[in-house]
């Protein structure tokens, strides 16, 4: 199975876990199931601090993951000149690693910038909220 091909499955799993758990979740709000709300909340600092170990892992792996990169070419080409197959196969397995290593970074670079994001956009409507709250607080003793 291509990468391609997995990633479409998970994406589509991912959806159909969704509207269930949107479903789910209308069901306790209306009364029909157990309880009267959701059992899962996510803090500010909880995904800040996925979105920092996201972007640490994005660091380190993006250190650790090329290192090799320029020796492990030497030695394929070197390998290649010299009539060795190994040389070809040494290249493709840089190259796959190289590939996989690229969308493990980009997925982390992802996750990091969207949880971040999430928290800012969370921020700010909840300073608009406070806002609001006031504002309609003021208004009440003007009329």
């Amino acid at each position: 199975m291509s990468f391609d091909e997995m990633w479409g499955q998970a994406r589509s799993n991912a959806v159909a876990r969704q509207q269930s758990s949107m479903q789910l979740n209308q069901l306790s709000a209306s009364g029909g199931g157990r309880g009267g709300g959701s059992d899962y909340t996510v803090t500010s600092p909880d995904l800040k601090a996925v979105g920092n170990e996201a972007q640490e892992l994005f660091h380190s792996f993006e250190t650790a993951a090329f290192h090799a990169g320029a020796q492990t070419d030497t030695a394929a080409n070197e390998l290649s000149e010299d009539g060795f197959k190994t040389g070809s196969a040494l290249w493709t397995a840089w190259d796959t690693w190289r590939s996989q290593a690229e969308a493990l970074l980009s997925a982390c670079a992802h996750i990091h910038n969207h949880l971040e994001d999430t928290v800012v956009t969370h921020t700010k409507r909840e300073e608009l909220l406070a806002t609001n709250l006031s504002v309609e607080q003021i208004n009440k003793h003007f009329k």
